[in-house]
């Protein structure tokens, strides 16, 4: 081989390497850009909110929960079930010693509380893991729920509760299932028996809070309780 051949051939490569390369970088960035708008058309709305939600100084609940949650809270407002933008989540996949329960603001995209929140005695112990719709179940129900009128029970001030979905929670109302506060959901009450005490089914918080709380979800605003149950999955037209 001569050298002018030689000659020819590196400066062939030198210049169809970048090229190659330039290409390869192209193809790259195609496909960046494609697999960057699949994933924004994807549950764009709730990723949005969830990104900004104000914390104020709590906890975020996890996304999965927030995500089935705000999905369900947009139908039932559609329908007109729901008239107030304020959502309650209650995430009974965490230990009943941990804060459990979320107040969010949808206007202003501001978490208003983030407490303790009691499960049925049938539920469970620590962790949620049995629910019922069934009278005298003592038993949590899950699912969406629409609060309703505050009034003056055993436990004083109380908020009803109308679960909306029916052979899930649909028996709230006529169960007495409503929320009230209650001295045994307190640190003090972990602290001595290891676990947060329990109710006949109602989803009981802090006495401390009770009377901010109610006052804040009162009349027509979306509660919700989540846990990760096939049996709900199949029965529940709020959620896919």
């Amino acid at each position: 081989m001569t050298y002018k051949s030689i000659l020819a051939i590196f400066i062939m490569g030198f210049f169809l390497l970048p090229m190659k390369t330039l290409f390869s970088e192209i193809k790259h960035i195609e496909k960046k850009t494609y697999a960057k708008v699949e994933k924004i058309n994807v549950d764009t709305t709730e990723v949005a909110i969830y990104n900004n939600l104000n914390s104020n100084h709590f906890a975020l609940p996890k996304f999965e929960t927030f995500n089935e949650a705000l999905k369900g809270f947009y139908k039932l407002k559609q329908k007109g079930t729901v008239s107030k933008n304020i959502l309650t989540l209650i995430d009974f996949t965490m230990s009943s010693n941990s804060k459990r329960l979320w107040v969010i603001d949808l206007d202003s995209k501001t978490i208003l509380f983030n407490s303790l929140v009691a499960h049925g005695r049938n539920t469970g112990g620590e962790f949620a893991s049995s629910f019922s719709n069934a009278a005298q179940s003592f038993k949590s129900s899950l699912g969406f729920y629409v609060t309703g009128e505050i009034y003056k029970g055993k436990h004083g001030m109380s908020l009803k509760l109308d679960g909306v979905e029916k052979g899930i929670n649909n028996n709230a109302r006529n169960r007495a299932v409503v929320m009230h506060g209650a001295e045994y959901v307190s640190n003090s009450f972990i602290r001595d028996n290891k676990r947060l005490g329990r109710s006949l089914g109602c989803p009981a918080i802090p006495v401390d809070l009770t009377k901010e709380i109610i006052n804040a979800i009162k009349n027509k605003s979306c509660l919700f309780i989540y846990y990760p149950s096939e049996g709900y999955k199949t029965l529940s037209k709020l959620v896919s």
